[in-house]
């Protein structure tokens, strides 16, 4: 894949060392000449010192055979400005950080994928790790909604119960679902069927409509988790 990078600050830092790591072909834009020195030094990619608010500076990037452009500064108008001019030289996928929650709008009205404001993930993923230790990871999905990873404790009231049983016994409302199990750090996940039992130590992957709230992470043996 060939990929522009637009800024190479904190978020744009990592983001090239994972594509250049990848095997990706990367340019990198960044307009702060200290951090465009940086980031020729330590990775194998094209780095161009100048303003990619620029149709030219775009162009000058390979625009023209650009799979896709990220585009990572800490200013909103900046990163609009860039994406517009991306999609004007019909660059097929153009993503985009937003800080501010605010400008979501704008940029779901040029059709453009987003990631909203990596401060507030962060911290939240931070406040998870010691409110919540037995989730491992989670996404949202819409306002309320959550897919997360749980490991199964050994005094959990879904332990050693198939998930037809733990049915039966509602522990398992209507909006939660066993996606995935993982067990024993064997390669391959299990895909959960009814006769499938839970152990004491599996690693769920879980849907719940309602979010990781306490009434459904206490069923996997967690209640002293709850915030």
């Amino acid at each position: 894949m060939y990929l522009i990078v637009v800024g190479a600050g904190d978020i744009g830092t990592p983001l090239v060392e994972l594509a250049t790591a990848g095997g990706n072909e990367v340019v990198v834009i960044e307009r702060d000449e200290e951090r465009a020195e940086r980031a020729s030094r330590q990775y194998d990619c094209l780095v161009i010192n100048d303003d990619a608010t620029s149709k030219e500076t775009l162009q000058d990037a390979g625009s023209d055979r650009a799979d896709a452009l990220i585009s990572t500064t800490d200013q909103d108008a900046a990163n609009i400005m860039v994406c517009l001019l991306a999609q004007e030289l019909s660059i097929p996928n153009v993503v985009s950080v937003v800080h501010n929650p605010e400008h979501m709008s704008v940029f779901e009205q040029i059709g453009v994928n987003t990631m909203q404001n990596p401060q507030s993930l962060i911290a939240e993923y931070l406040y998870r790790a010691v409110s919540r230790p037995s989730i491992v990871d989670f996404m949202h999905i819409g306002e309320e909604a959550e897919v997360f990873e749980i490991t199964v404790g050994p005094d959990a009231p879904i332990a050693n119960m198939t998930l037809r049983e733990a049915d039966e016994a509602d522990l398992l409302g209507g909006q939660t679902l066993i996606v995935a199990i993982e067990r024993n750090g064997e390669g391959e996940p299990i895909t959960p069927r009814g006769n499938t039992r839970i152990e004491p130590g599996d690693l769920l992957t879980v849907y719940s409509g309602i979010g990781a709230v306490p009434d459904v992470t206490d069923v996997f043996g967690h209640a002293e988790d709850a915030d």
